[in-house]
């Protein structure tokens, strides 16, 4: 579908619509400001109790120092039990054409319409207290306030699940979750507990390929995708419903951090995806994120291998390319991380009309499970009247009280009908805008049950596998050695090492040999542990056909956008005596294609220029690290290239950057601290433009054409086939 823009103007009801006006009149700045208590009383004294004398015990009228306790001891609420650990954004979203065709969402159907946006982004396992670089999923979820209420998009950056039926969700983190005895480990799923879980459920194999794949390791939140999970249907003015699948394409494209580069991050900056994604909007370098969707009519929801309401499925691009149908831009930091970006409260089944619901049991039990959640962490029933929160339209119902209720009911009566005063807010036809349920026919016996057509547990799995390339393949067999060696039981490693052997038999055997065990030989039907008690095992075998598709490419990041080094980390290694030329000419035009540029010294404060020129250092050695860095640059100098080749963290810094597979780049006169570098005698002793972007390493004297291959190097991200081969100490 053709994109569209709009020179159209806002009209006053939709400036009016603006979230950020929304809340202006609730946000508060101090400064200046008389100290008051929570009910608008003036303080004298915020620093002393009231005493009986300046030595007596203190009183208990004193109503400041209660108030002020009393909110102390209540200001932490509960933590989410998932996706504890989160950063948000405000933003817009613009659909690029009118969309009524598929859907009466007033807010898909306008391209002159700008639609405010509120976006969480978090890890699912860890608590609000652990790293940002946690092997784990990603919630990715976007609070559209349209006109027509609030619509929650509540995905992950990955587009399938570990589980079927909601019923098993509660299991699934009760095992993910710290181990119950001792409380550890702590957002991490390498240990006994979540194995076990997985290893008795084949449903979960394809959501463990992913989560064992380089998309749990993010390199930002800006540059990863986000989709809507589960199957759910669009419907246009005339009723007529489509299956519709929903995805976040980041136009800086799909990147990620080696995991042994994660790890040093958690160390070095735990808050790394957090400080990213606030670093750059408050910059300027507003995140970027099309809408895509996947259309099916309804007649052809059972012509693919796979069902469509089965969350452990993804309809393949190849089969039902996405159509890019608008663009969301986050361009404004909360002015309050606790107001907003832990109060907001998103849920499933916050729909609007033109949107609505299929019969996933993973997305029905979703339906209940939110509310439930708001109603024990905000406190009671009246979350929606939090600011965040709030749809930007007037709220009418008869729901009254409860804790914390802000809005002011007027009238003698809450129910309808009602004659006493005729007050009921009216209902909505649907050409007024009101939401009609699709009219879904449903005939059939109550059961608890599920349809064969789930069975298939593996080939998907399998093609998102052989879609990998081989970097990737070679970090999915790392990283599930990793998690399988810290289980203790011998018993569920073999489980999943049967299992793997359904999804690959290369794999499988990789990882045994990682572990030093032989794959065993279980039948399909002693696979599955999660089986009714009076059911019949075999009827519960786990189905294991070939797929038609060999591979999707969609499925691999290694085909991802890298034209662009926008907002990517630069660090310049300098001393004193650094070429002036050498060192600003390359950063100013690393600046001038969006990239971020600090120079890291052997000490804060100023350095001096061959030319006595001075030049403030960004970081020193023992406040930055490579791993927070995208690329490094070593300029010329003579007395700073001595300073460097002596400094062993500046030479560290280089090993590693060489190790993460980073692009590295030195000016010709720098070369003895290349040379002082383990890596360096691995490198081939003639260059060519070809090997250095093979290689990912350049030297030259000619500073224009280092810089314009050195921005070429940079947007490829990563030198991934640097890994095996040139394996270093770091």
């Amino acid at each position: 579908m053709a994109k569209k823009t709009s020179d159209k103007k806002n009209s006053p009801a939709q400036q009016e619509n603006d979230k950020t006006k929304k809340l202006e009149s609730i946000t508060t700045d101090s400064a200046n400001q008389f100290m008051t208590t929570d009910h608008g009383v003036r303080i004298n004294d915020d620093q002393n109790s009231l005493k009986a004398g300046d030595r007596g015990a203190t009183l208990l009228e004193d109503f400041i120092l209660r108030e002020k306790i009393t909110h102390f001891d209540h200001e932490r609420i509960p933590e989410r039990v998932v996706h504890a650990r989160g950063s948000a954004a405000h933003g817009t979203f613009k659909v690029y054409e009118d969309m009524s065709e598929l859907t009466r969402a007033a807010f898909l159907c306008d391209p002159g319409a700008e639609t405010p946006v509120f976006v969480r982004f978090s890890t699912v396992a860890g608590s609000r207290g652990s790293s940002d670089l946690a092997r784990d999923v990603r919630g990715f979820a976007v609070k559209f306030y349209t006109q027509e209420g609030n619509f929650d998009l509540v995905g992950n950056n990955m587009p399938v699940f570990f589980i079927q039926d909601a019923v098993k969700f509660p299991d699934l983190i009760h095992a993910v979750k710290p181990e119950p005895d001792n409380e550890m480990p702590q957002a991490a799923s390498a240990h006994d507990t979540f194995w076990d879980f997985i290893s008795q459920m084949p449903e979960s194999s394809h959501m463990v390929m992913w989560a064992m794949s380089d998309r749990a390791l993010p390199r930002s939140y800006r540059m990863m995708e986000g989709f809507g999970v589960h199957t759910f249907r669009f419907v246009n003015n005339k009723g007529v419903a489509s299956f519709v699948k929903f995805h976040w394409k980041p136009l800086l494209g799909v990147h990620s951090v080696a995991w042994d580069e994660a790890q040093n991050i958690s160390g070095k900056d735990p808050d790394f995806h957090r400080r990213d994604l606030w670093d750059a909007i408050e910059a300027g370098a507003f995140p970027e994120w099309e809408l895509g969707v996947q259309i099916v009519p309804e007649e052809d929801e059972f012509k693919f291998e796979f069902d469509l309401l089965d969350p452990t499925k993804l309809i393949p691009e190849e089969l039902v390319p996405v159509q890019r149908i608008g663009k969301m831009t986050l361009n404004r930091n909360p002015e309050n991380f606790f107001s907003e970006t832990e109060q907001v409260a998103f849920h499933v089944g916050h729909v609007v009309p033109g949107i609505d619901f299929t019969n996933d049991p993973l997305l029905q039990g979703r339906l209940f499970s939110y509310t439930d959640t708001q109603l024990i962490r905000l406190g009671g029933p009246n979350f929606h009247e939090i600011p965040i929160n709030r749809p930007v339209v007037p709220v009418h119902n008869n729901q009254r009280d409860g804790y914390m209720r802000q809005t002011i009911n007027r009238g003698k009566t809450s129910y309808g009908p009602n004659a006493i005063a005729a007050n009921d807010p009216k209902q909505a036809k649907a050409d007024e805008g009101g939401f009609v349920s699709y009219n879904e026919r449903i005939d059939a016996k109550k059961i608890r049950a599920r349809s064969r057509s789930f069975f298939d547990h593996f080939s998907q799995a399998r093609l998102f596998f052989n879609s990998q390339s081989d970097p990737e393949k070679n970090h999915i067999t790392d990283a599930l050695s990793f998690e399988l060696g810290k289980v203790k039981a011998i018993e569920i490693r073999e489980r999943m090492l049967a299992l793997l052997s359904q999804i690959d038999k290369g794999l499988a055997t990789e990882v045994a040999y990682a572990l030093g065990l032989h794959i065993p030989n279980i039948a399909l039907e002693d696979l599955n542990n999660s089986i009714p008690a009076d059911a019949d095992r075999s009827e519960y075998a786990s189905l294991n056909p070939k797929g038609s598709l060999e591979k999707s490419e969609a499925l691999s990041m290694a085909g991802t956008i890298k034209d662009t080094i926008q907002t990517r980390k630069i660090a310049i290694l300098a001393a004193d005596g650094v070429d002036e030329k050498s060192l600003s000419s390359v950063k100013d035009m690393l600046i001038a294609e969006g990239a971020v540029v600090h120079i890291i010294a052997p000490k804060l404060g100023m350095i001096i220029s061959k030319g006595n020129k001075q030049i403030m250092a960004d970081e020193s050695f023992l406040t930055a690290a490579s791993v927070l860095y995208d690329a490094v640059y070593v300029p010329g100098g003579g007395n700073a290239v001595a300073t460097l080749e002596a400094e062993a963290d500046a030479i560290h810094f280089l090993n590693e950057a060489f190790k993460h597979c980073k692009a590295i780049a030195a000016d010709e006169s720098a070369l003895q601290v290349l040379e002082s570098t383990y890596f360096f005698k691995k490198l081939p002793a003639e260059y060519s433009l070809e090997t250095v972007l093979r290689e990912g390493v350049l030297i030259s004297s000619d500073l224009k054409q280092l810089t314009e291959t050195f921005i070429k190097m940079i947007g490829m991200h990563r030198f991934w086939e640097r890994e095996n081969p040139r394996k270093i100490p770091a």
